[in-house]
């Protein structure tokens, strides 16, 4: 429940819509738990699965798309004070939203959800490697637009 909170949480913003995701996610999960395959991914794969989909049209009702958070930057790098972290964050948005949909969209699989290039490959029927590269891009220019 977590993992997928944490994904709409970081595709919609912290609340309310990501509380909701959750929820559906999981009335979809019981309603359709005949149509899980193991052969396809773990059960993580699946619920992050159907929770972008609810996601998607969340994002869809309010036809905006929502930055993410920050985390994946601050950690490692010692602990900001409350100011620092703020503007950081601000920072972050703004450079997130610079980058494309399938962009953003693996950055928060793989920090929003925290699951790993094969688990995302699996995701959306992709080779690992394919995802480990785009992943790689997507960060390469999230890094440009925080530094330029």
């Amino acid at each position: 429940m977590r993992r997928v909170y944490a994904y709409a949480a970081y595709r919609l913003g912290d609340g309310p819509e990501a509380e909701d995701v959750t929820s559906e996610t999981f009335e979809r999960a019981l309603r359709y738990r005949h149509t899980f395959d193991p052969k396809r991914g773990t059960p993580a794969v699946w619920l992050v699965g159907i929770a972008r989909r609810c996601a998607d049209e969340q994002l869809r009702i309010r036809g905006i798309e929502v930055p993410t958070d920050d985390q994946a930057l601050l950690d490692g790098a010692g602990a900001p004070s409350p100011a620092d972290r703020t503007i950081l964050r601000l920072d972050l948005a703004d450079a997130v939203a610079t980058l494309s949909v399938r962009d953003r969209e693996l950055i928060a699989l793989r920090y929003g959800s925290d699951l790993k290039a094969k688990d995302i490959a699996a995701l959306l029927g992709q080779s690992t490697n394919a995802v480990e590269v785009a992943l790689h891009r997507a960060l390469e220019r999230l890094r440009s637009a925080m530094s330029g």
